[in-house]
């Protein structure tokens, strides 16, 4: 793969070569007292051409059409300047800028960054193709925290942004999962994921599970909108989750860059990236390699990164581009664990032939064009060629393994969608506003196949000693949709949202449920189509130039996925009668910073989820417990969220010598309730019936705070963060005792600390060192009920990492 991504760059680059033209514009960006500014953009006004000025303020912008034009430059910090020229065939234009600084947004955004304060932001209000405005939304910037990024420590990564709950089971940093607002956290399925814009699950409205997570190294910012965001990205309760990648370096034709890890049980991670711009074009090319022996015993992965991003401005209006992401997995599951053993020792395993592979390549082709100054088009269509496989003996955690034939699973993905998005600038009444339009369409097939025999070892193999799958499922999944929003500008201070998105799923399902004595006992083929519409509107009022109130309100509805219509592999139940889950989010909140010591953002949410869909214990006729997957009625997640972050040297003392402290608080409450619900049991023989009214959501802690203190002088800087996570239940019925196999019963609160510090030499070396839950605490997030368990699935004790990176 390495080789072909070679090969792919080095035949872009020689056509960037063989189509040079001689004309440019070039130029240096000085700031007023004439030293150079790094890191200006500079555009074109009106067309699809820019770049950045490098460390030394110097800018060049080759390839240009002979004609007139406009040269804005523009940074955070600085009052925006615009050139008019006028440029002929072969002629080199030589242009500089003198920026003045900008007193209101240097205090509260450029002294916060040299500061240590910059690594949680906010959207702007209208922004690449979307309104964000009037939406709950954090941007994580990872290059401005302390974290091991190597292992996509999640806890560390989210540790700033409020009401994020995780599951912390998966210590080689393959899967994320993590929700908001009682949501499950399931491999974030709750969440529409997407990398660069674009969808990266198997299918978001069939099977939504984020089986690939791009390494943190190359992430340069992770967007999310929660609830609200379901207008404009589809009609999830949980939001959106961005994961916006390192673009080609505008500022220089080559930069390539080496981070290596080394740590706790055999770690080792090596990320190798290299892009640039040249004329017309620009491209990006990086390689992660990670492997491990894991904390727990049985938990070596081995994983493989590789990713390419070729732009090329076919002209000053249009410009196409292709990404290629490719990742395979090799992951040993040491499986669950009883609560007796987990008492004895978490780190235990007795799962020594499970694995797990996720095969994984996202093509993607992106177009811009700019129809005029104020109104631009983007086109996306993109694709998934993916697998989901697993091996071993997956019985509940009670029974021992008896080394015989290993169950083999398989799931085989093909997607493929188009997003096309319209926005515009016009003028109403005297003020300009702000329309945002787009359509989707989106074709998922997953080829399930289940139960297989596999055969006796212990090393990662998927083959078969028998010839067919006794379970093999086809679901096929389209959607359409198409949505408009508007943002109004009423006043200078009060602007509000107003939106609407159609909707039309079309699901089937058919193939073989089980074989019983070599008999197919084929599945009744189902067919669903739902055509829904979702309506949203929402606000914002600046109170002061850096604080404003913000509100919105927003439909929600979540389809019944494969996952939910088929069982897994081990000991849940499935209701044969789910069906759609709808709602709605509402936020009200206030946030914003004072001068550049303070930064907040708190707020009310609630989040109302008919027809949700989980997990309750039942009571067999025989006395024994087992989980049912059903539709549950409605629950009711309300709360608080809140951040804070504050520079007391910066607010009572100003400028220091000896460098600066911030501290930080992410705070949630969450009140997930169930509403009424009936259901029976059987009890010694007698059949009961009770309510869930008033029960709390399964894997929805009511506490999720995280608390922190950063110290940063120059280029260095250390992190200490507590993460103080409340008690949850794993199933509906709140059961506090867990039964035998695990796989129910309360999961106890816990603390967990960590501590990181990096140090960056001429901007070019970079060391960095931590570790990960400083107090060794035994903790766990989750009971599964299947893969990766059954039973408790511990989180990793005491780790340590050290990493060295190098740019060229």
């Amino acid at each position: 793969m390495r080789v072909v991504f070679s090969i792919f760059l080095a035949y872009f680059l020689s056509l960037s070569f063989a189509f040079a033209q001689r004309n440019a514009v070039q130029g240096k960006v000085l700031d007023q007292y004439q030293k150079p500014v790094e890191g200006v953009s500079i555009v074109l006004e009106g067309t699809v051409r820019g770049v950045q000025s490098d460390q030394n303020g110097d800018f060049l912008l080759k390839d240009l059409p002979a004609g007139s034009y406009e040269l804005k430059a523009s940074m955070i910090g600085f009052k925006a300047q615009t050139i008019t020229f006028s440029i002929g065939k072969e002629e080199v234009k030589e242009l500089d800028f003198a920026l003045i600084d900008d007193d209101i947004w240097l205090e509260s955004f450029e002294l916060m960054a040299s500061r240590g304060m910059n690594g949680q932001g906010r959207l702007p209000e209208v922004e690449d193709f979307r309104i964000n405005a009037g939406r709950k939304n954090e941007v994580i910037r990872l290059g401005e925290i302390d974290a091991n990024l190597a292992m996509n420590n999640s806890r560390q990564i989210f540790g700033r942004t409020p009401g994020i709950s995780i599951w912390e089971n998966d210590g080689s940093g393959i899967q994320l999962g993590v929700a908001s607002r009682g949501l499950s956290p399931n491999r974030s399925w709750e969440f529409n994921v997407r990398m660069n814009g674009y969808d990266i699950t198997p299918d978001p409205m069939g099977y939504p599970e984020a089986y690939f997570t791009p390494p943190m190294e190359v992430v340069e910012n992770i967007e999310i909108i929660r609830g609200a965001s379901s207008l404009q990205y589809g009609p999830q309760f949980g939001g959106l989750m961005n994961f916006v990648l390192r673009k080609p370096d505008p500022s220089t034709r080559f930069t390539a860059e080496s981070i290596n890890t080394v740590g706790s049980n055999g770690l080792f991670s090596t990320f190798n990236y290299i892009g640039g711009t040249e004329g017309k074009w620009d491209y990006t090319a990086y390689y992660q390699k990670r492997r491990g022996n894991g904390w727990r015993e049985n938990g070596f992965f081995n994983t493989d990164h590789a990713h390419l991003e070729v732009n090329y401005a076919v002209s000053n209006r249009l410009k196409i581009g292709t990404e290629m992401t490719y990742m395979t997995t090799e992951s040993q599951q040491p499986g669950g664990l009883t609560d007796a053993q987990f008492a004895e020792d978490p780190s235990q395993s007795s799962r020594s032939r499970n694995w797990f592979n996720t095969p994984w390549f996202i093509p993607s082709l992106n177009a811009d064009y700019i129809v005029s100054p104020k109104t631009k088009l983007n086109f996306k269509a993109f694709g998934t060629i993916a697998q989901r496989n697993s091996v071993g003996f997956v019985s509940a955690i009670t029974t021992e393994d008896d080394l015989g034939n290993r169950q083999v699973d398989r799931d085989i993905y093909h997607t493929f969608g188009t997003e096309l998005r319209l926005s515009t600038a016009y003028s109403l009444f005297g003020k300009e506003h702000n329309l945002v339009a787009g359509y989707r369409y989106y074709k998922g097939n997953i080829d399930r196949n289940q139960r297989g025999v596999g055969d006796t070892g212990t090393d990662m193999n998927f083959d078969l000693v028998e010839e067919r799958y006794p379970r093999d499922l086809d679901f096929d999944n389209v959607n359409h949709a198409a949505f408009v929003e508007n943002m109004f500008n009423v006043t200078d201070k009060l602007l509000l949202t107003a939106g609407l998105r159609l909707e039309h799923i079309s699901s089937n399902m058919e193939g073989i449920l089980n074989t019983v004595n070599g008999v197919p006992q084929l599945l009744t083929p189902e067919t669903r189509t739902r055509t829904f519409a979702l309506l949203g509107f929402g606000g914002e009022y600046h109170l002061t130039k850096t604080t404003e109130l913000y509100s919105n309100f927003s439909q929600a509805y979540r389809p019944v996925l494969i996952s939910d219509l088929t069982p897994p592999a081990t000991t849940d139940v499935i209701d044969p009668n789910l069906q759609d889950a709808s709602g709605f989010n509402f936020d009200f909140g206030y946030r914003g910073n004072i001068g550049s010591f303070l930064n907040f953002d708190a707020s009310f949410f609630y989040l109302n989820y008919a027809d949700r869909i989980g997990t309750i214990t039942q009571t067999a006729a025989d006395g024994t417990r087992f989980q049912f997957r059903t539709n549950l009625g409605t629950s009711v997640s309300q709360g608080v969220e809140a951040f804070v972050e504050f520079d007391p040297i910066t607010a009572f003392v100003g400028n220091s010598s000896i460098g600066y402290i911030h501290l930080f608080a992410s705070l949630a409450y969450v009140n997930a309730e169930y509403q009424d619900f009936e259901r029976t049991s059987v009890v010694n023989g007698e059949i009961v019936t009770n309510n869930l009214a008033g029960n709390r959501v399964e894997n929805a802690p009511r506490k999720i705070n995280r608390y922190g203190a950063t110290y940063r002088f120059k280029d260095f800087s250390m992190t200490w963060q507590l993460s103080d996570i409340g008690m949850a239940f794993s199933d509906a019925t709140n059961s506090i005792e867990p039964n035998a196999a695990a796989t129910s019963g309360l999961i106890p609160a816990y603390r967990v600390q960590d501590l990181s510090a990096g140090y960056t030499y001429k901007k070019k070396y970079s060391l960095k060192s931590g570790v990960n839950n400083l107090t060794d605490a035994s903790y766990f997030t989750r009971r599964a009920g299947g893969y990766p368990g059954p039973g408790i699935m511990p989180a990793d004790g005491r780790t340590f990492y050290l990493t060295f990176g190098v740019k060229f």
